[in-house]
């Protein structure tokens, strides 16, 4: 192993003397640490493409013949961790599965009350006449053996389709060849590591193999291609691969059996009520563990959108939990990993289902062709492992704090709160290790700067004020090296393309314009996590600021300030991740450093109370740049939480008709309180309501209608009670909903009332919105806003889209919904604020 030094008058010394050195992994057999930088030198990267058969085809051939036939680190022999690749590793880990004590009581127990219900249902046979208590307890011990048999049939069948079948090593060495060959054309500057991070991730992993504990790696999950560069990091680096969790929505002919040799373990999207299936999985994962080896998990559930993290899912990280909690399994070994591109290859895609487009059923053509991943230079990827943690230690210190709490807390609730504080760790920690790459610097300065387009000059100046501002933050910013900035962003404008980022041609200076704003919000989002609370504060200041007139008029009382970032931070609690201290604390220390920065200016009492808050005059002399970032980041999650408070008065009932009305339009009509919509054309009507709004200038974002944001701002909704939810248990039925009684408009014989709570929620949104063109009319765009709420929204009210009325299990879950929302109300809620 050799390192090379960075010369202490390098230009990058001072910026990134606080980082390890990148890791790079050569053609030969021989690891490197090269100086902290970002460099297209091919021997910079973890993985490096191999030799291509027309340019050279003796290396070509050397190279393949090396990885076939398993010369030196590529024989994959010594890895660290638990021996996974011998013939019949499958059946053994089938029969390890099905002898599972837990699953075994489960299918005793669902076969003797299926027994009972066709007894009592007179299915078994039974012979009144010749009936005696003995023969019918030999019946009922045969049906139940038969049973038994059948759910045991059911659940072989089901572990051979789950289980991961890593078994073969000249597989995975073909698989790793395979895979590499495909990652390095899509990503031609390769597969980069912290040194730091992974030789301690190898020393954890020696000490976990020692004691039979697996290491669950939770990444954060942006593309298909994150779970390929971690089992190829595994494979590279010698640590045994983990076994990924994978929905079955993948596994579709030839890839499906590939991966799952590979070391995916498939599993439904949906368990539902399935009691076998679900001790069937809890069965595999206890397995597992308890054999010390690897797995991974996508803590966010399914693959984000829109760049930033997703809240977590507690679905299949509760089965992990559970393991250890309840003692089955001793410990296992937490890794959070961040995982970041220069390009995300889906992200095309993406945007067509955020716009409301159906989302494609997975299949390998339509992969390859729409991203033409055979071809593409997507740039680098990035992959950062936050240190490992000891999961049971977790359980220990979560539950004794929970003991010293006053009140007394049930099991489940207590296994609730152990689970959101598992999930929202790890979230916090991936936020932590994240870097930010040179398309997010680019893309979030492009989205945060008026006018409409910007100098090649003033672009890397921002960029450069970014990065410091990244760092200031506790972030990290891709290794750059000894490479100027102007050579980062023309890399960076490269892999965006024209497609993203627009050249005005014939000027005296290059100038760059954003082409799809909406798809480079993507990369914009990857930023945000690092300045929410600056935003929040500016937004909420922000209320104050677009007053205009003199300095002292748009001065704002701290008592409206904290009050204004309160609401918001309640309205986005779902979308952002937030530090843990409070919000008193958070806005006190948010502020102060604002202060610090120039940005604000504080007016203190004589005992040191914040009393006003303001522009400061350096903010004002730039042209309120810095303010104006952080306003323009927040922005467009504003307005689609604008666009979701206005769509709700589309479920405002229409007038019932009056009684002098003609007898064909005179029907009874219901109670307003019995009238339920289907949730999903709710929603796509709030969507095409938010795309009039944004071409006729209501909205200023189209970033708004992005279908994700707007069902997270539903969420929201109804965990604060405006609008009720009912679930049915059917699949096939439809969730419906409709507005709380107490948050319900008035209609009048003109339309909407612009009054009441809804409304008034709404207009406080508003008040953090950025200023339009055409919002300044006041009245005139309540009455033209109202107006398209009940242009838009009258569809909902003809066809099959109403149900006058619920079932009995529909109206248990709207029920949970209303319990719910006064339990919250009780505690203070975002309704009262």
């Amino acid at each position: 192993m050799t390192a090379s030094k960075e010369p202490k008058d390098s230009p990058s010394h001072s910026t990134t003397s606080g980082y390890a050195p990148d890791l790079s992994i050569t053609a030969a057999d021989h690891v490197h640490l090269h100086a902290v930088g970002y460099n297209e030198s091919p021997d910079r990267g973890l993985i490096n493409s191999y030799a291509r058969f027309r340019s050279s085809p003796l290396d070509f051939i050397r190279e393949v013949s090396l990885q076939f036939s398993g010369t030196g680190w590529r024989s994959f022999d010594d890895h660290v961790g638990q021996p996974e690749f011998y013939s019949g590793f499958s059946e053994d880990m089938k029969t390890r599965v099905l002898n599972n004590t837990m699953l075994v009581s489960k299918v005793r127990e669902l076969a003797e009350r299926r027994v009972e219900v066709e007894a009592k249902e007179g299915l078994l046979g039974v012979n009144a006449q010749k009936d005696t208590g003995i023969g019918e307890k030999d019946r009922k011990a045969k049906r139940k053996t038969q049973i038994e048999e059948a759910l045991l049939e059911v659940s072989e069948s089901w572990t051979d389709g789950m289980i991961c079948k890593m078994e073969s090593k000249s597989f995975i060495r073909g698989a790793y060849y395979l895979a590499t060959q495909l990652l390095t054309r899509a990503y031609h500057q390769g597969v980069h590591v912290s040194s730091e991070e992974v030789l301690r991730l190898r020393t954890v992993a020696a000490e976990a193999a020692r004691k039979k504990h697996s290491i669950i790696f939770l990444p954060c999950h942006r593309s298909h291609v994150d779970y390929v560069s971690l089992q190829i990091i595994c494979y590279r680096l010698g640590l045994a691969l983990p076994t990924v969790v994978a929905g079955d929505n993948l596994n579709f002919p030839v890839v499906g059996s590939f991966l799952q040799h590979a070391g995916a373990m498939w599993i439904r999207r949906s368990f539902g009520d399935d009691q076998l299936y679900i001790t069937l999985v809890q069965a595999y994962i206890d397995t597992l563990l308890q054999c010390g080896y690897n797995l991974e998990c996508f803590v966010e559930g399914g693959r984000s959108r829109t760049g930033k993290l997703l809240p977590p899912k507690f679905g299949i990280l509760s089965y992990m939990l559970d393991s250890v909690a309840s003692g089955r399994v001793e410990d296992a070994i937490i890794c959070p990993v961040s995982t970041q591109y220069d390009k995300v290859i889906e992200v095309d895609s993406y945007i067509s289902e955020l716009l409301g487009q159906p989302k494609p059923k997975e299949n390998l053509m339509d992969f390859l062709s729409s991203s033409s991943v055979l071809s593409l230079k997507l740039g680098r990827v990035d992959v950062r492992f936050h240190e490992p943690w000891s999961l049971r230690t977790f359980i220990n210190q979560q539950r004794e704090r929970a003991s010293k709490l006053p009140q007394q807390i049930d099991s489940k609730e207590d296994r609730i709160r152990l689970l959101r504080t598992l999930g929202y760790k790890v979230l916090s920690e991936i936020n932590h290790v994240s870097v930010v790459m040179p398309t997010a610097l680019v893309g979030t300065v492009l989205l945060t700067l008026r006018g409409r387009g910007v100098g090649k000059t003033e672009l890397i100046r921002r960029v450069e004020w970014l990065c410091d501002r990244v760092r200031a933050q506790g972030g990290r910013v891709a290794h750059f090296g000894n490479q100027p900035t102007a050579v980062v962003v023309d890399r960076a404008l490269e892999v965006l393309g024209p497609g993203l980022v627009g050249l005005v041609p014939g000027l005296p200076e290059d100038t760059y314009y954003a082409v799809d704003r909406f798809q480079l919000s993507f990369y914009r989002n990857m930023t945000i996590h690092l300045f929410i609370l600056q935003s929040l504060v500016s937004a909420a200041l922000y209320s104050t600021v677009k007053r205009g007139g003199a300095p002292e008029s748009q001065r704002m009382p701290y008592a409206d300030l904290h009050a204004q970032v309160g609401f918001l931070s309640q309205l986005f609690r779902g979308e952002f991740i937030f530090p843990t201290e409070g919000l008193d604390s958070n806005l006190a220390r948010t502020v102060s450093g604002l202060e610090a920065d120039g940005v604000i200016k504080v007016t203190r009492s004589s005992s040191g109370v914040m009393e006003f808050v303001e522009l400061s005059d350096k903010e004002r002399e730039t042209g309120r740049e810095n303010f104006d970032f952080y306003c323009f980041l927040i922005w467009p999650f504003v307005e689609a939480a604008w666009l979701g408070a206005v769509s709700l008065m589309m479920l405002t009932p229409p007038l019932a008709p009056s009684p002098s009305s003609s007898s064909s339009s005179s029907k009874k009509t219901p109670r307003p309180a019995e009238r339920w919509l289907d949730m999903k054309r709710v929603q796509d009507r709030a969507q095409l309501l938010g795309k009039t709004l944004y071409h006729q200038g209501d909205l200023s974002y189209y970033e708004a209608v992005n279908k994700e944001t707007l069902k997270n701002s539903y969420t929201r909704f109804e965990e604060e009670g405006m609008i009720l939810v009912a679930k049915s248990k059917n699949a096939k039925s439809p969730t419906t909903i409709r507005l709380a009684d107490e948050w319900a408009p008035v209609r009048g014989a003109n339309g909407i009332v612009p009054d009441g709570p809804l409304w008034r929620f709404a207009e406080r949104i508003s008040a953090s919105r950025r200023e339009g063109k055409n919002r300044r009319d006041g009245a005139t765009v309540h009455s033209r806003v109202l107006g398209l709420v009940d242009g838009v929204g009258e569809g909902l009210w003809e066809g099959e889209g109403v149900l006058e009325g619920r079932g009995v299990g529909e109206e248990e879950e709207a029920g949970k919904s209303k319990r719910k929302a006064r339990g919250k109300a009780k505690r203070g809620s975002m309704a009262r604020l």
